[in-house]
């Protein structure tokens, strides 16, 4: 299997399985507890139909959108995400790139393996920051004046993480930031030896944004769980984020509302965008897809605030799908992930050109020229 055998999503991630070592696999492909919501936001999908309309003359479509006061070529874009230089030696440098050339928005991690400054420098193109909120307010500001700095369009707020989900799969295998290998994870490491001679050989890993304040992740080994719930401030609250948001002169969006009521506070805020998302199932398991939460969401805020439907999406279908209910976007991370995992900047552009392709040609089918032509009339729940 090489990179021109694979043809969606699920073949990515074939194929990174096959090149990544067990305990990195697991973390990006692993989830919360029982891993029920993480299916669920895949298969909430299936529960609504598209209605397509014929002959309506479509020989083109237009898909493109604007996004935290920028232009996107398509209604798709890669959320931030954090470590990948553990999945690739290119990382972000591949993801922000292929975003670029694909003319969407990137979306960079507070935990990083690139800096703010160097993340601003590589491209023009649309980038979100997704700030995750410290106990350390040095570190908090510091991140700020970075991104601000380095000219990123929007800041992300993310509000589901003041503590770390049960990920049972990280837990199994050990892993950690930067990687500890231990003696039940060590065949796995050596099995991957292409992974291995990068990770060793190639610049060493680092979270450059937090490493002038805390050492955790960098050089101290941390599971992804026990960084948020040690290292992020648990008290974070409405104020908190209202403070935040003044510190922000920018399109700002919270990152994680699954409910009506904190959709209105986030507008009542100022906040302009809002993810409803579920961080891929890997913290809450039990909770709501973020299909499923969407329609009440975009009829409470919809007409004042950006809406942006986050998680399951690997088909061009599902971001028909999630526009016609009232998205103004639509944004993932497996799907991307598993892409450079499985070949650099080379796989993530593969995996958003053949979304994008899906995209135009479900447009096609449905007989919409442009995303304006889509509503729930579209649709029909099983």
């Amino acid at each position: 299997m090489n990179l021109g055998s694979c043809h969606n999503i699920a073949d990515f991630r074939a194929l990174a399985k096959r090149r990544l070592p067990w305990p990195v696999f697991d973390y990006i492909d692993g989830a919360a507890d029982d891993e029920v919501t993480r299916q669920r936001n895949r298969s909430s999908y299936d529960d609504c139909d598209l209605v397509p309309r014929v002959l309506a003359g479509v020989d083109s479509v237009d898909m493109g959108t604007t996004l935290f006061g920028r232009a996107l070529a398509m209604p798709l874009f890669l959320s931030p995400t954090a470590l990948q230089r553990l999945f690739h030696w290119q990382g972000e440098r591949a993801v922000l790139r292929a975003a670029a050339d694909a003319g969407t928005c990137a979306g960079i991690s507070s935990l990083a393996t690139i800096s703010l400054a160097e993340a601003g420098a590589l491209t023009d193109a649309p980038k979100l920051f997704q700030l995750y909120v410290h106990k350390d307010e040095g570190l908090n500001r510091a991140m700020l004046a970075a991104a601000r700095a380095a000219r990123f369009d929007a800041v992300a707020l993310t509000v589901d993480t003041i503590v770390g989900g049960n990920r049972e799969r990280c837990l199994k295998s050990g892993f950690t930031s930067p990687p500890r290998f231990t003696a039940r994870n060590l065949a796995s490491y050596l099995a991957k030896p292409a992974w291995g001679l990068n990770y060793l050989l190639r610049e060493p890993f680092s979270l450059p944004n937090l490493a002038t304040h805390v050492a955790e992740g960098s050089s101290v080994p941390r599971s992804v769980a026990d960084y948020f719930s040690t290292m992020l401030d648990q008290s974070l609250d409405w104020r908190r984020a209202e403070a935040i948001r003044r510190q922000w002169d920018g399109p700002f969006c919270l990152k994680g509302i699954m409910a009506v009521e904190d959709a209105r506070r986030a507008v009542d805020i100022g906040a302009t965008a809002i993810m409803v998302s579920n961080h891929g199932g890997r913290q809450l398991d039990g909770s709501r897809a973020p299909f499923d939460a969407l329609a009440e969401i975009v009829d409470a805020v919809g007409d004042r605030v950006e809406v942006i439907c986050d998680g399951g999406i690997t088909r061009g279908t599902h971001v028909l799908k999630a526009l016609s209910v009232g998205a103004r976007a639509c944004s993932g991370g497996r799907l991307y992930l598993y892409a450079l995992a499985a070949a650099g900047e080379a796989g993530v552009a593969r995996a958003i050109g053949l979304l994008r392709a899906e995209i135009e040609r479900g447009m096609k089918l449905m007989g919409a020229q442009s995303l304006a032509d889509l509503s729930r009339a579209n649709l029909r729940w099983r």
